[in-house]
């Protein structure tokens, strides 16, 4: 398997679960910071690589009078104050394909939201930014079809690929998570990130927004560990329940602690 670097020094896929978190959406400058501050702090304390996400435009909202965020020059501007300040790598979903330039001059991981893991123009076009990208696995996807979208990276010029298993459709509301994912994802030679909460989502759950059972995550994280992963992703916010976007699956700052060192534990027995 091909390790990943992120940025300068938080490499992806040695042996060593790094995270990969903040909050869903890039709400304000004081919230990025306030996140990226506790979560660096956090993962410093227990010797573990730390990625700072935050999204500048959730372009798949539920209702179309959902917040979506600050846009792309605010958002972009918030993040590379992030990576100033804390000297961290960061990363953001991009629904774009025009959108890529703009977003790799800032950050150092590009991520491919699950809906469009099949969309070519944006896969290549995150390729030829020369970045690393996460692809996450549609919900709707088998995880050998995801070979596909890792070879569309590759015939672009592009091995820095990470995936992500975040849950699939059962029925209706509502997600499970195969864990043989995770061990047929990284037989393509790629490192595996297992995103513990939009895979306790329930889409469009609250009829104008998405629930989710945040109660599942740390079982569900503590399984993926057990598995074997790269990298835990994670909704983090201060105040959850506050959240503009996924909140009710968002982690608080307690929550992480408990789960990233319950991760890190069973890391080192797998």
């Amino acid at each position: 398997m091909n390790s990943v670097t992120i940025g300068s020094a938080v490499v992806i896929g040695n042996g060593h679960p790094v995270l990969i978190g903040g909050p869903c959406m890039a709400e304000s400058l004081e919230l990025c910071l306030e996140c990226a501050e506790y979560l660096s702090n956090l993962c410093r304390e227990l010797n573990v690589g730390y990625i700072f996400k935050a999204s500048y435009d959730k372009a798949n909202r539920t209702s179309g009078s959902s917040r979506r965020g600050p846009g792309l020059t605010a958002g972009l501007a918030m993040l590379a104050e992030v990576k100033h300040r804390f000297g961290i790598p960061v990363v953001t979903d991009v629904h774009e394909s025009t959108d890529v330039p703009q977003v790799a001059e800032v950050v150092d991981l590009l991520q491919i939201p699950a809906f469009l893991c099949r969309q070519t123009d944006l896969l290549v076009a995150a390729a030829r930014s020369g970045k690393p990208v996460n692809i996450k696995k549609g919900q709707f996807m088998a995880p050998e079809d995801m070979r596909g979208a890792v070879e569309k990276i590759r015939l672009a010029g592009n091995h820095q690929i990470l995936l992500t298993e975040r849950g699939s459709t059962f029925g209706y509301h509502n997600l499970v998570v195969d864990f043989r994912s995770l061990p047929i994802m990284r037989s393509f030679g790629v490192p595996v990130v297992f995103d513990a909460t939009h895979s306790v989502q329930l889409p469009g759950g609250l009829g104008g927004a998405s629930g989710g059972n945040r109660e599942f995550v740390r079982p569900l994280a503590r399984a993926a560990a057990a598995v074997g992963i790269d990298a835990l992703f994670a909704e983090v916010h201060p105040r959850p329940d506050q959240a503009w976007s996924d909140g009710p699956n968002s982690l608080s700052f307690e929550d992480i602690r408990e789960v990233l060192a319950e991760v890190l534990a069973i890391a080192k027995l797998s």
